[in-house]
């Protein structure tokens, strides 16, 4: 065989990866003798030039990796699959993409953690990736944690933005130019040992108080994608109005958007009508239309891929992180006044007493004609002159219709404050305030739960697979929990039987205009199960039904798109419907998506707390009168009655004496004086510190009913030793469970 050319050698070094020392390359071209001395220096030139890298005594072009090499798990893509990155890379630019594939019985793999794998080229035309199986885990990866920098000689301590978090010390060579101040996100160098865990520093994040910075915290801190990817934008841009083709035209009905006044989106509109069957003397007809997301959102698209990953839409005070792009969330599937927008539409017939006598789900097209407010349309029903009094008033007669059926159903009647936080141009906090809570808000609310039990008893008529809102009943110790707490306040919860929403709401009725009242309502909350997805039904505790399914929140949550798409698939409406795929792996969509919820909900939570703490930063020093919300060993718990801001008052500042605590009174008792702190009991307190990057707040407690002044100080015999940190503090914290709960 003749002596290959350079083009020859490259071609082949390329196909045959894991075969390329000197020796394959002469086998597979049977070269002996002084040919072989040729192919060494035709090597030797290829490597000067650049044409291929030598290592391990093979041969390979520049910007390929070794047939085994040692992988680090960099992310999950939006398919759930880990892509990862080689240990080490000293070539310009970004290594090959590589995909983990794994194998029946492998290990389990996530960002962070270190692998041996053997890796196969895969060329294409947009260039070269890898797949990669995996022959050896290494080592787990190490944990991550966002912080704020404090330099020091040598190097710098971190101070956790998590209100759990300890502070952690990292060297100078392990700053990568981070400097004071700067948020930082850093990996831990092997375990806690004496003294402060040592980390480096992976990335820097910026500045942690510059403007709207706050709730990037929360999304990078549980990594919350933001960027859409290119194949997603692209199906969104392409994306043209749907025709009235096949559909119900409902454009003539007097369908109206109900919303906040800072809503970024209307996935909703209702309407009611006098229903004039002879059968149904003062009942009526009520229209729910949704928008029909699962027209632009197909089955495995790019863009239910992206939808999926989010699996929600995040809310926070300065910004949204929407599930769809904003050409469909805010534009073709948003419901704007005097647009034609496709919408999946139920008529429900309800009975003069608010029974639901039969329902039905149409394919169709409106045309909104108006997006009020709550207040607008409370205003409209309270009397005010509107062109569109009528309609309105009309939803109005119904809704008191279906308040009937709801009262016999006695669902769980929470009233817990909403808060609102109002920002300036530049995202600095202005004011802290609590929603106005209308009428409006319960019929929509009520609209909207009969919707989703339409949808749920459809597809169970239909055997259409489909993923249910599932909220369980409350777990016995939590039960007995919520007793010894009520029992502080002189109320009581039935024991001895299976309790109901009823003894939950004749509780919350005793406590209704007490200075109770809130305590009792948020102790009540905290007993409850969190509500999660299923494709299998446990029913709805506190609704109090039996079947229920998301339905008419498609832009915002997945769930709602699984549903449309099983409803479109039962009625036959087109190609777009539920697939035999999507409905095989409704249980794996199910917890992913109950994930993601809960993921949201931490978000927001902590981002409200900092943008509260932020607010309360340039009052350290003022004095507030506030609530005991919680006791426990280590200290307690106060609300303010003018933001409703949690904070923490430590034990150990609670004078000079010691302090027992009594899990079943749920009360601190002063050894000395007898005084005694319990739930609910009204306080003045001064505040300590506000921590905006953490979102933690210590306050010193002043004068407390039922004991009088507290004495400041550290406390003698029997106290907890020096003064702990907010984050020392808050760790403890976990214990008194805190956190909300969703149930619907």
């Amino acid at each position: 065989m003749p002596l290959p050319d350079k083009d020859a050698l490259l071609r082949w070094i390329r196909e045959n990866p894991t075969h390329a020392s000197k020796r394959d390359i002469a086998r597979a071209f049977d070269l002996k003798g002084a040919d072989r001395i040729e192919l060494k220096r035709l090597l030797r030139e290829l490597t000067e030039a650049g044409a291929i890298d030598r290592s391990a005594r093979r041969f390979r072009p520049p910007g390929h990796l070794p047939p085994a090499t040692v992988l680090v798990g960099d992310r999950i893509d939006r398919d759930g699959d880990l892509l990862a990155r080689p240990l080490q890379w000293s070539e310009p630019g970004a290594p090959p993409p590589i995909l983990y594939i794994p194998r029946k019985g492998d290990a389990a793999l996530g960002p962070g953690d270190r692998f041996l794998a053997k890796l196969a080229p895969i060329h294409e035309e947009d260039g070269l990736r890898y797949e990669a199986r995996l022959i050896r885990k290494l080592q787990a990866g190490a944990p991550r944690a966002l912080g704020v920098i404090r330099l020091s000689d040598g190097g710098g301590r971190v101070v956790p933005v998590d209100k759990r978090g300890e502070e952690m010390r990292v060297e100078h060579h392990d700053l990568c130019g981070a400097e004071e101040g700067e948020l930082v996100e850093v990996e831990a160098l092997g375990p806690a040992r004496l003294g402060l865990r040592r980390v480096r520093v992976v990335e820097r994040l910026g500045d942690p108080f510059g403007p709207r910075a706050v709730s990037l915290i929360a999304i990078h801190q549980h990594q919350i994608p933001t960027a859409f990817p290119a194949d997603a934008l692209a199906e969104a841009e392409a994306a043209q109005p749907a025709s009235l083709a096949g559909r119900l035209d409902l454009r003539e009905t007097p369908l109206l958007t109900i919303d906040p006044p800072d809503a970024r989106d209307h996935d909703d509109a209702v309407a009611a009508l006098p229903d004039d069957a002879p059968d149904n003397p003062g009942g009526w007809r009520v229209w729910v239309a949704i928008a029909d997301v699962a027209h632009y959102v197909r089955p495995g698209s790019a863009l239910d891929r992206a939808a999926r990953e989010r699996g929600n839409s995040c809310y926070f005070p300065d910004r949204v992180v929407p599930m769809l792009p904003e050409r469909l969330s805010g534009d073709l599937c948003s419901l704007h006044e005097g647009e034609d927008r496709p919408v999946l539409a139920l008529q429900m017939r309800l009975s003069a007493d608010g029974r639901k006598l039969d329902h039905a789900f149409h394919r169709a097209v409106m045309r909104s004609a108006a997006s009020l407010t709550y207040a607008q349309a409370q205003e409209i029903a309270d009397g005010a002159d509107h062109a569109l009094a009528a309609p309105v008033r009309d939803l109005f007669a119904a809704y008191a219709c279906a308040a009937q059926e709801r009262t016999r159903r006695a669902p769980l009647a929470l009233d817990l404050p909403e808060r609102r936080i109002v920002l300036d141009e530049m995202g600095h906090v202005t004011s802290v305030a609590f929603r106005e809570r209308f009428e409006a808000h319960r019929l929509i609310e009520e609209f909207m739960v009969l919707a989703n039990v339409c949808a749920a008893e459809t597809l169970e008529a239909a055997r259409r697979p489909l993923i249910y809102r599932v909220h369980e009943e409350p777990a016995a110790e939590k039960l007995d929990a919520l007793r010894e707490q009520v029992e502080t306040v002189g109320l009581t919860l039935a024991k001895g039987q299976v309790l109901r929403t009823s003894h939950f709401n004749a509780l919350l009725e005793a406590a209704e205009g007490t200075e109770f009242a809130e305590l009792v309502n948020m102790g009540v909350l905290r007993a409850q199960t969190q509500a999660y997805y299923s494709p299998e039904n446990f029913g709805h505790f506190g609704l109090h039904l039996r079947a229920y399914a998301h339905f008419t929140s498609p832009i915002r949550r997945y769930a709602d798109l699984v549903v449309h798409r099983a409803l479109i698939a039962a009625h036959r409406w087109g190609a777009d419907g539920q697939t035999l795929e999507e409905a095989a792996g409704l249980a794996q969509t199910a917890e992913h998506i109950s994930r993601t919820e809960r993921r949201a909900m931490e978000a927001e939570r902590d981002t409200t707390d900092r943008y509260l703490a932020a607010f309360l930063a340039e009052r350290e020093g003022a004095e507030f009168d506030a609530k005991v919300s919680g006791v426990a060993r280590f200290g307690l718990f106060v609300k303010l009655d003018e933001t409703g801001a949690d904070g923490i008052v430590p034990i150990s500042t609670l004078g000079r004496e010691y302090w027992r605590f009594d899990a079943e009174t749920l009360t601190l008792t002063g050894e000395t004086s007898g005084k005694v702190i319990g739930m609910g009991a009204r306080a003045r307190v001064r505040l300590v510190e506000a921590a905006p990057v953490s979102g933690g707040l210590r306050f010193e407690l002043l004068d407390v009913e039922g004991a009088g002044r507290i004495p400041s100080g550290g406390r003698g015999r029997g106290g907890a030793g020096p003064r702990r940190k907010l984050g020392a503090t808050r760790a403890a914290a976990l214990k008194a469970g805190r956190k909300g709960k969703r149930t619907r």
